[in-house]
C-alpha cells in the first residue's frame, strides 16, 4: 500500500468526536434490518417509534443522533447506539419518535486514508434512505472529514477533522407513510408517441406571472394549472425534471457568491431536494411533490426524473463528509490504484462502486421508491455508461443492466441513458441493450451541422430523419430507442445556437474555460443580438427549421423549457451555477407584440399535433426502403435537389438539400383490434442553400396532387394557405427553409 512521509500519517487511533452538554446517549432498542432507513411504526408492545437500520459494512460502532430545536436555545442532541448488527446492517428501535423527527448518523470506525478508511464519528452523517431532508449543505471547514486548512495540502486529507459538523449540515426527517396512489391514473403514453419536455422544477415556473408568488420555483408551482396549461397547449406527454434528489453546493460556487442550479450534485437519492418545496421541509415536500405528479398525470403528462447516481457531491478526496464516505468509503466508491484516491469515471471527484451489492441496492431501492411510492414514470442516468461499467469497462451484461432488466417494476418504466461518460471506452451511444433508449447526441450535431451548412454530405441526415437505424436497427431495438433532441439543459439555447458562435461564459467566475468550446453553432453574421433587421429574420428562420427537423423525424423528439419562446442565456452555454434570469424561463417572450415568438410557440404546438395525428410521422418500427405492392412505393424514399430518387452516388457528393417521401400507405403496425394502420403520405424537402431552389415535384408512383402544410419561410405561417401543387410541376423552396406537403392523391 501506498505510505505516506514519516511525519504526516495521522493517528489511526480511533478517537470520538466531542460530546457537548446536554447530550444524552443512550441504547436503542433491537428493532430490524429491514427496511433500510428511518420508517415510523408500531414496535415492541404496541409503542409507536421509528426503527432506523444503516448498511455500514466496516464500521465498528453506528450511532443514530436525534435532535430537538422546539425549546429555548439551540438544539439538542440525543444519540442511541445501534447495538445490533444484522448482515452489516446496524439497526435498533427508538420509541416515541414521530413523523417529522430530524436526524442522522455518526458512524465509528478507523481512520486510515492510505488504505481507503474514512471513519469520524464528529461528522454527522445524512441516511442515504432519508425520504426528507431539512436545511442546506454549506461548505464550512467543519465539514470536512480531514483538516481543510492543513498546512501541508498534500496530504490534507490524511489528517482527521474532529469539530462537530452537526450545527453545519442539514437532517434527515422521519417521514409517514403517506396516502396510496388508488386515485392517480398513470398516462402509460407508448414510446412512439412521446415527446419529452426537459425543464428544471425552479427555473420553469419562478418568473410566471399566472402561478402565485409564493407557489413559484416550487413543485406545487409546477402542478400550477398555468404551468401545467402551457405543456397541454404545446403539445408534449412527459416533463424530463432537472435532478430533484436532494443536492448540495459546490464549495467553489459558494465561495464566489454562486450555487449549484442544475442539480448534478446528488447528496440524498430518496428525498426530494427540500429547496423546491413551497409547504415546509419536515417531510412536507414528499407530500407536496405527489401532489404535483398527480396533477400532471390528470393532464395526460408523465414524470421522468433525470437522476445522478453516477457520482455524489463528496467530491475527491477533498471533499465533504456528508454521508456514504463516512459511512463506509470502501464500500461505496471506486478507490483508485491507491485506495486514497478516487477512480473517476464522471469527471465529479468520484464515482459510486456499482458492482458492490449494498450499492446497487441503494440505487434499485431508490429506483423502485420513486416509482412505486411517488408515482414516478422513468427516469434519464446521467452518465449513465458510468453505472454499466464491472470491475473497470463498460459492459453491457454488468451487474446493474441486469439487475434492471430483470426488475418486476423498473423493467416497465421508461429508461433513458446518457450514453458516455468521461473514463476512457465511455462514449457508447447505440449500444445499450433493447430495453434502454438514449440520448443521440449524433443527432443533435448532424442536425447543427445540415443548418450551418457544415454537412460533407446527407447521408447522416437520412439516418437521423428517419430513425437511426444505423444506431439501433439491431437487437430488436426499435426507432424510439433514439432520444432526439437539438439543444439540452447543457450548451446553448435554441436561440442562442442561432445568434452565437463562441461562448460567453464569463459569469460563471472560470475566465470562460468552462462549457464546451464545440456548439456547431452558426450566429448569422452577428455575435449576440442584432439590430441588422435581416440577420433577425435569418435567425428567426432558422429556429423554424431547427424545430421543424427535430418534431418531424422519427425517434422520440426531446424539446428544452423555453426553446419555443425563444429563452436566451446570452451565450452561456454552461449555465450549471446560474440560479438567475440566465437560466430561469422568460414568459414575457410569449406577450412580446414585435418578438415573433408567440409565432414559434404556434409553429412548435402545430407540429407536436400533426405528429400526433400521423402515425407515419412517429412510426414504432424502421423503415423498409423496399418497394411494395404492384406500384411499386416504398415506404422511404429520398429525392435530390433535382426531384430525382438518390443514387448511390448522390450519398456520397456534395448537398444541402434532401427530400423525404413517407408513405402513410404500409406502416407496419395494427389497431388493437387488428386493423391495418393506414395515414396520409408526407413530402418534406430540407434545404440549406441559401439560394432559392425549384423543386420537381415526383409524380407516379408518389403522388399526383400535393398540398402545403408546413412552410418555415415564412413567418407567422405555423398553418400557411393550403396552397396545392401538381406532380412534375416545380415547387418553389425559399433558401433555407423546410417544405412539407401532404400527398393529396
Amino acid at each position: 500500500m501506498s505510505q505516506a512521509p514519516e511525519q504526516n500519517v495521522p493517528d489511526p487511533v480511533l478517537r470520538d468526536g466531542p460530546r457537548a452538554a446536554g447530550r444524552g446517549e443512550r441504547t436503542a432498542l433491537p428493532g430490524s434490518p429491514q427496511p433500510l432507513g428511518a420508517r415510523h411504526h408500531t414496535g415492541p408492545g404496541g409503542v409507536r417509534g421509528t426503527n432506523f437500520a444503516l448498511w455500514a459494512g466496516g464500521a465498528e460502532a453506528v450511532e443514530v443522533c436525534l435532535f430537538d430545536d422546539e425549546g429555548p436555545g439551540p438544539e439538542t442532541e440525543t444519540r442511541y447506539r445501534l447495538a445490533e448488527q444484522t448482515h452489516e446492517i446496524w439497526h435498533g428501535f427508538v420509541p416515541g419518535v414521530r413523523p417529522g423527527a430530524r436526524y442522522g448518523y455518526r458512524v465509528h470506525g478507523r481512520w486510515d486514508p492510505w488504505t481507503g478508511a474514512r471513519w469520524n464519528p464528529a461528522k454527522l452523517l445524512l441516511d442515504p434512505y432519508a425520504r426528507a431532508v431539512d436545511g442546506e449543505f454549506g461548505a464550512p471547514a467543519e465539514v470536512y472529514g480531514h483538516v481543510r486548512d492543513w498546512p501541508q495540502q498534500e496530504v490534507a486529507d490524511t489528517v482527521r477533522d474532529e469539530r462537530d459538523s452537526a450545527p453545519y449540515v442539514p437532517k434527515g426527517v422521519v417521514v409517514e407513510d403517506l396516502d396510496a396512489w388508488d386515485d392517480d391514473r398513470r398516462p402509460k403514453t407508448p414510446w412512439a408517441d412521446s415527446v419529452l419536455y426537459e425543464l428544471h422544477v425552479r427555473g420553469f415556473t419562478i418568473r410566471h406571472p399566472d402561478v402565485p408568488e409564493e407557489l413559484r420555483g416550487t413543485y406545487a408551482g409546477l402542478a400550477h394549472p398555468a404551468a401545467v396549461g402551457h405543456l397541454t397547449r404545446l403539445g408534449v406527454t412527459a416533463v424530463e425534471l432537472l435532478p430533484v434528489h436532494q443536492f448540495a453546493h459546490e464549495d467553489h460556487l459558494l465561495r464566489r457568491g454562486l450555487r449549484n442550479y442544475w442539480g448534478y450534485n446528488s447528496v440524498g437519492y430518496f428525498a426530494p431536494h427540500a429547496g423546491y418545496a413551497a409547504g415546509g421541509t419536515r417531510g412536507q415536500q414528499v407530500g407536496e411533490f405527489k401532489r404535483m405528479v398527480r396533477a400532471l398525470h390528470a393532464a395526460g403528462i408523465e414524470v421522468i426524473l433525470d437522476v445522478v447516481y453516477n457520482h455524489t457531491a463528496e467530491g475527491n478526496e477533498n471533499g465533504p463528509t456528508l454521508s456514504l464516505r463516512g459511512i463506509d468509503n470502501r464500500g461505496y466508491y471506486r478507490l483508485g490504484g491507491d485506495p486514497r484516491r478516487y477512480a473517476d469515471y464522471t469527471g465529479c471527484g468520484n464515482t459510486l462502486h456499482v458492482v458492490q451489492p449494498q450499492t446497487l441496492r441503494l440505487i434499485t431501492d431508490s429506483l423502485r421508491y420513486w416509482v412505486q411510492e411517488m408515482g414516478v414514470d422513468g427516469f434519464r442516468f446521467d452518465l449513465a455508461s458510468a453505472l454499466a461499467r464491472a470491475m473497470h469497462d463498460v459492459d453491457m451484461l454488468s451487474p446493474f443492466l441486469a439487475v434492471i432488466a430483470q426488475d418486476p417494476v423498473l423493467r416497465r418504466v421508461k429508461l433513458i441513458a446518457e450514453p458516455w461518460d468521461v473514463g476512457n471506452g465511455g462514449y457508447q451511444v447505440g449500444a445499450f441493450p433493447p430495453l434502454w433508449t438514449e440520448w443521440n447526441d449524433r443527432y443533435r450535431d448532424t442536425a447543427r451541422d445540415f443548418w450551418r451548412g457544415a454537412l460533407p454530405d446527407v447521408r447522416d441526415l437520412a439516418y437521423r430523419l428517419s430513425g437511426s437505424s444505423d444506431l439501433y436497427a439491431w437487437g430488436g431495438r426499435r426507432p424510439y430507442a433514439s432520444v432526439n433532441f437539438v439543444t439540452a439543459h447543457d450548451g446553448f439555447t435554441l436561440r442562442d445556437l442561432v445568434s452565437y458562435e463562441h461562448k460567453h461564459n464569463e459569469a460563471n467566475g472560470e475566465d470562460n474555460r468552462d462549457g464546451t468550446g464545440d456548439n456547431r453553432s452558426w450566429n448569422c453574421g452577428t455575435e449576440g443580438p442584432a439590430r441588422d433587421p435581416a440577420v433577425r429574420e435569418l435567425r428567426a428562420r432558422q429556429l423554424r427549421n431547427l424545430l421543424t427537423t427535430l418534431l418531424l423525424s422519427t425517434g422520440v423528439p426531446m424539446l428544452v423549457a423555453g426553446d419555443e419562446m425563444g429563452r436566451t442565456q446570452g451565450g452561456n452555454n454552461n449555465a450549471y451555477c446560474q440560479d438567475n434570469a440566465t437560466s430561469w424561463v422568460d414568459w414575457s417572450l410569449l406577450r412580446e407584440p414585435d418578438g415573433g415568438w408567440h409565432e414559434l410557440f404556434a409553429l412548435a404546438s402545430r407540429l407536436l399535433r400533426l405528429r400526433r395525428e400521423h402515425p407515419v410521422l412517429r412510426r414504432k418500427a424502421f423503415f423498409s426502403g423496399r418497394a411494395h405492392g404492384p406500384e411499386g412505393l416504398r415506404d422511404l424514399a429520398w429525392f435530390t435537389a433535382e426531384g430525382k430518387e438518390m443514387t448511390e452516388r448522390d450519398w456520397f457528393a456534395p448537398g444541402r438539400t434532401l427530400g423525404m417521401f413517407l408513405s402513410g400507405r404500409d406502416i407496419p403496425q395494427r389497431t388493437p383490434d387488428g386493423t391495418p394502420v393506414t395515414d396520409d403520405s408526407f413530402l418534406c424537402v430540407l434545404h440549406a442553400d441559401e439560394r432559392e431552389l425549384n423543386f420537381p415535384l415526383p409524380g407516379h408512383p408518389w403522388a399526383r396532387d400535393y398540398q402545403l402544410v408546413v412552410d418555415t419561410a415564412r413567418p407567422g405561417q405555423a398553418r400557411p394557405p393550403a396552397t396545392e401543387h401538381a406532380a412534375g410541376t416545380y415547387l418553389p423552396v425559399p433558401g433555407r427553409s423546410v417544405q412539407l406537403l401532404r400527398v393529396l392523391s
